[in-house]
Protein backbone atom coordinates (compact mmCIF):
# COMPACT_ATOMS: atom_id res chain seq x y z
CA UNK A 1 0.00 0.00 0.00
CA UNK A 2 1.43 3.39 -0.92
CA UNK A 3 1.54 5.94 1.55
CA UNK A 4 2.22 9.90 1.28
CA UNK A 5 3.77 11.88 3.59
CA UNK A 6 3.52 16.02 3.61
CA UNK A 7 5.71 17.67 5.54
CA UNK A 8 7.60 21.30 6.62
CA UNK A 9 4.44 23.01 6.72
CA UNK A 10 4.10 25.84 9.26
CA UNK A 11 2.97 29.66 10.35
CA UNK A 12 5.02 32.01 8.39
CA UNK A 13 4.40 35.89 8.09
CA UNK A 14 3.76 37.77 4.09
CA UNK A 15 7.48 37.32 2.55
CA UNK A 16 8.52 34.26 4.25
CA UNK A 17 9.43 31.08 2.80
CA UNK A 18 8.79 27.48 3.50
CA UNK A 19 10.09 24.36 1.80
CA UNK A 20 7.61 21.27 1.76
CA UNK A 21 8.50 17.65 1.54
CA UNK A 22 6.52 14.91 0.06
CA UNK A 23 7.81 11.52 0.53
CA UNK A 24 6.34 8.39 -1.04
CA UNK A 25 6.57 4.77 0.56
CA UNK A 26 5.49 1.57 -0.89
CA UNK A 27 5.94 3.06 -4.56
CA UNK A 28 9.30 4.25 -6.41
CA UNK A 29 8.73 7.78 -8.34
CA UNK A 30 11.18 7.19 -11.36
CA UNK A 31 8.40 7.70 -14.32
CA UNK A 32 6.11 9.70 -12.69
CA UNK A 33 4.69 13.23 -13.01
CA UNK A 34 4.36 14.17 -9.29
CA UNK A 35 2.05 17.61 -8.42
CA UNK A 36 2.04 19.67 -5.41
CA UNK A 37 -1.96 20.43 -4.70
CA UNK A 38 -3.47 22.70 -2.22
CA UNK A 39 -6.74 23.11 -0.80
CA UNK A 40 -7.55 26.87 1.17
CA UNK A 41 -10.58 26.95 3.54
CA UNK A 42 -13.78 26.41 1.54
CA UNK A 43 -12.47 25.70 -1.30
CA UNK A 44 -11.70 22.52 -3.94
CA UNK A 45 -8.28 20.92 -4.07
CA UNK A 46 -6.30 22.16 -6.95
CA UNK A 47 -3.21 21.54 -8.53
CA UNK A 48 -0.31 24.21 -8.08
CA UNK A 49 3.12 22.49 -9.94
CA UNK A 50 4.09 19.28 -11.83
CA UNK A 51 7.43 17.87 -12.20
CA UNK A 52 7.64 15.67 -15.13
CA UNK A 53 10.60 13.73 -16.01
CA UNK A 54 10.95 13.02 -19.98
CA UNK A 55 14.40 10.98 -19.97
CA UNK A 56 16.69 13.85 -20.57
CA UNK A 57 15.23 16.36 -18.09
CA UNK A 58 12.22 17.03 -16.16
CA UNK A 59 9.60 19.39 -16.94
CA UNK A 60 8.02 22.30 -14.56
CA UNK A 61 5.00 23.89 -14.72
CA UNK A 62 2.64 26.01 -12.37
CA UNK A 63 -0.49 27.30 -11.92
CA UNK A 64 -0.42 31.29 -12.67
CA UNK A 65 -1.38 32.01 -8.81
CA UNK A 66 2.36 30.38 -8.01
CA UNK A 67 4.47 30.80 -10.91
CA UNK A 68 7.69 32.87 -9.74
CA UNK A 69 7.58 32.27 -6.55
CA UNK A 70 7.29 27.98 -6.17
CA UNK A 71 9.41 26.00 -7.45
CA UNK A 72 8.96 22.09 -7.40
CA UNK A 73 12.13 19.48 -7.49
CA UNK A 74 12.24 16.17 -7.14
CA UNK A 75 15.07 13.26 -5.79
CA UNK A 76 13.37 10.09 -7.21
CA UNK A 77 16.72 8.14 -5.22
CA UNK A 78 14.62 9.59 -1.84
CA UNK A 79 11.37 9.35 -3.41
CA UNK A 80 10.65 13.25 -2.47
CA UNK A 81 9.18 15.59 -4.38
CA UNK A 82 9.96 19.15 -2.66
CA UNK A 83 8.24 22.93 -3.28
CA UNK A 84 10.03 25.77 -2.39
CA UNK A 85 7.89 28.87 -1.77
CA UNK A 86 8.73 32.07 -1.69
CA UNK A 87 7.43 35.42 -0.79
CA UNK A 88 4.55 33.77 0.45
CA UNK A 89 1.46 35.40 1.02
CA UNK A 90 -1.85 35.00 2.88
CA UNK A 91 -3.61 33.79 -0.39
CA UNK A 92 -1.43 30.70 0.56
CA UNK A 93 -2.92 29.49 4.03
CA UNK A 94 -3.64 26.14 2.56
CA UNK A 95 -3.41 22.05 3.08
CA UNK A 96 -0.47 21.36 0.58
CA UNK A 97 -0.64 17.67 -0.40
CA UNK A 98 1.48 15.92 -3.01
CA UNK A 99 0.00 12.58 -5.70
CA UNK A 100 0.64 11.68 -9.34
CA UNK A 101 -1.93 13.48 -11.31
CA UNK A 102 -2.93 11.15 -14.41
CA UNK A 103 -6.66 11.77 -16.57
CA UNK A 104 -9.61 12.04 -14.35
CA UNK A 105 -7.58 11.78 -10.70
CA UNK A 106 -4.70 10.82 -9.05
CA UNK A 107 -2.54 7.54 -8.62
CA UNK A 108 -2.58 6.98 -5.36
CA UNK A 109 -4.57 7.79 -2.15
CA UNK A 110 -4.04 11.00 -0.30
CA UNK A 111 -1.59 11.77 2.47
CA UNK A 112 -2.75 13.83 5.14
CA UNK A 113 -1.19 16.95 3.93
CA UNK A 114 0.60 19.97 5.41
CA UNK A 115 -0.98 22.87 6.38
CA UNK A 116 0.57 26.25 5.29
CA UNK A 117 -0.71 29.28 7.70
CA UNK A 118 0.38 32.46 6.30
CA UNK A 119 -1.23 35.80 8.89
CA UNK A 120 -0.41 39.50 8.26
Amino acid sequence: QVQLVESGGGLVQPGESLRLSCTVFGSGLRGYAIGWYRRAPGQERELIATITPTGSEDITAYAASVEGRFTIARDDAANTVYLQMKNLQPADTAVYYCNAPIRGGTVWAWGLGTQVTVFS
